[in-house]
């Protein structure tokens, strides 16, 4: 492994790149015409996942010359470097292995890292979870009042939150019956006071997900849960007023997902139902760790397991796909292709699953958390373009909404489409399958977005010739398209496997520390310098700049 990165724009590669681009005349009508196996050619499998790549804006060519790229920055090492434990989070120092929290138990050879056994400390915490999952859906885990739990509550943010939420709304289907998940991951007060103001103290369990136990959101909410649960406990005798009864309530009603056990025990939780994870687990790459005891309850355990299958899938097809076959490979260096060549600034994902609809906002924290870099792994400035906005929406929600810019905006808007061939309702409107009609706009939305509509073929309806050219679609929009059989837990697994590693792949050709976010700390360490100011500290008011000081002035005056 290098410990400079290779600057990608002075490759070979990178220089044809730039050469084929600016020759390239993206038709993608007349390479339809021309190449009747076009499809069949760039279409790869990965697991249960069918990925379309035909309706990008490349040629064999172009994916050639990517795949020539990525062996020139050194990727094929990086791979190995990270499944291996090599430390490629290098402005924290640390091994990057959330692929290792889903080896099977019988993986060989052992992982060793650091002179830890990590195939060893995965597996005991992983089985810690299963048993305390299968307790709570049992009955046998019960809360102060010897009632069985009905409602979990997540309080986590960032990958405590996003992860779960998404998951726990992709896999509704197999959540047991009686049986529910909430989140609160928001400080605005309203987040934690809307999620509890109808929930039943006596069967509610709170996870509180922090791995150091001292993130601020995390920790209000947490203190905020614990007053309502010790008032609504009090309120219906279930317990006295006394700090014995406090205590025997928390340790009933809170567990953790946190490795500072001693502030876990402060707070009232008994350490031994904390679940731990390591620093070579990055916040949106936790969802397979201990942050998702909530989801491993909600789905079980045997479901929880294939969930991690998805994902090892997918790493081992990453680890040893000849890129030219590899889908995240692939998937990663057209990304690359479409911000450094083709100027797309933002990625829409558009899955066509309502259970999906929280997959964008998760995607939002892994890439662009991952890649909104502008130094290298080194220091140094990169030099290229990094990083997309990614969003999105389910259709056909989103056709209501933004297609519009997507197909006739002055962007380029890559965007990748998501469906599944089997529904989780097949319901049916008069003699109609509604799955079907919903699958026709997935199909059709990306034959429109790669194919267009001329002003001849507008003409020909009869279309009036003054409103012809605001009904002329120019098509050649790129999209990728991923199927699947069905929303499984094996298969979301897959799916977010397969965005982790193109984050990753993209990071390298970057040469940015994907695994790091130093963003985000700046802000939060100047909200907590700032709060004395806004509780009415005229010194910490003063020392602000006039604009911030201004707001807080306006807020003081007007809060009631």
């Amino acid at each position: 492994m290098t410990t400079t990165p290779i600057d990608a724009t002075t490759t070979d590669a990178w220089k044809s790149l730039r050469a084929h681009h600016d020759a390239l005349e993206p038709d993608l009508r007349g390479w339809f015409a021309a190449d009747p196996a076009r499809a069949a050619q760039l279409t790869r499998n990965v697991g249960d996942l069918h990925v379309d790549l035909s309706k990008n804006l490349i040629t064999a060519e172009t994916l050639a010359l990517l795949v020539r790229l990525a062996e020139e920055v050194g990727l094929p090492e990086r791979i190995e470097a990270m499944f291996s434990g090599e430390h490629i989070n290098v402005t924290e120092d640390r091994a990057v292995l959330h692929t290792a929290l889903r080896r099977p138990p019988s993986a060989t050879p052992q992982l060793v890292v650091d002179g830890q056994d990590i195939d060893a400390d995965v597996q005991e915490v992983l089985g810690k979870v299963d048993a305390f999952a299968d307790s709570v859906r049992s009955g046998a885990w019960t809360g102060v009042t010897g009632e069985r739990v009905a409602t979990v509550v997540n309080i986590g943010i960032g990958g405590s939150d996003l992860g779960p939420v998404m998951a726990y709304e992709a896999l509704k289907p197999y959540v047991a019956d009686g049986l529910t998940v909430r989140f609160v991951s928001n400080i605005d007060p309203t987040d934690v006071a809307e999620t509890v103001k109808d929930l039943d103290p006596a069967t509610t369990l709170f996870i509180v997900a922090s791995k150091t136990f001292g993130t601020l959101e995390t920790l209000t909410n947490a203190r905020l849960a614990r007053d309502w649960l010790w008032t609504g406990l009090l309120a219906d005798g279930a317990i006295e007023d006394s700090e014995a009864d406090r205590t025997r309530a928390v340790a009933r009603h809170f567990v953790a997902v946190s490795t500072a056990l001693d502030k876990v025990a402060a707070f009232g939780i008994d350490p031994a139902n904390a679940f731990g994870f390591w620093d070579w687990v990055g916040g949106r790459y936790s969802l397979d760790s201990a942050i998702g005891t909530s989801l491993a309850i909600a789905v079980g355990p045997e479901n929880f397991r294939a969930f991690l299958g998805g994902f090892h899938t997918v790493d081992e097809h990453l680890r040893t796909t000849p890129f030219a076959q590899n889908v995240p490979v692939l998937m990663g260096l057209l990304n690359v292709w479409n911000v450094n060549f083709l100027d797309a600034h933002t990625h829409a994902v558009l899955p066509y699953a309502q259970y999906l609809h929280r997959f964008a906002a998760y995607l939002q924290q892994l890439t662009m958390e991952s890649n909104g870099k502008s130094v290298r792994w080194d220091g140094t400035p990169v030099t290229s373009q990094t990083g997309e906005v990614f969003w999105g929406e389910p259709g056909t929600n989103g056709q209501h909404a933004f297609y519009q810019l997507i197909h006739q905006g002055t962007r380029v808007i890559p965007a990748d489409f998501i469906a599944f061939a089997t529904p989780a309702h097949p319901l049916r409107d008069g003699d109609a399958d509604v799955h079907e009609l919903f699958l026709a706009n997935f199909f059709a939305q990306t034959k429109a977005l790669a194919f267009g509509k001329t002003a001849e073929e507008v003409r020909a309806e009869g279309t009036a010739e003054e409103i012809i050219p605001a009904r002329v679609f120019p098509g050649n929009r790129p999209t990728t398209s991923i199927m699947a059989p069905s929303l499984t837990p094996a298969v979301l697994g897959e799916l977010i496997a397969l965005y982790e590693h193109i984050t990753f792949v993209q990071g390298i050709v970057w040469g940015i520390d994907s695994f790091d976010q130093w963003g985000v700390e700046l802000g939060k360490k100047l909200a907590v310098e700032i709060a004395p100011a806004v509780s009415g500290d005229s010194a910490v008011l003063a020392a602000q700049d006039s604009s911030t000081r201004a707001l807080i002035e306006y807020y003081r005056v007007h809060r009631r």
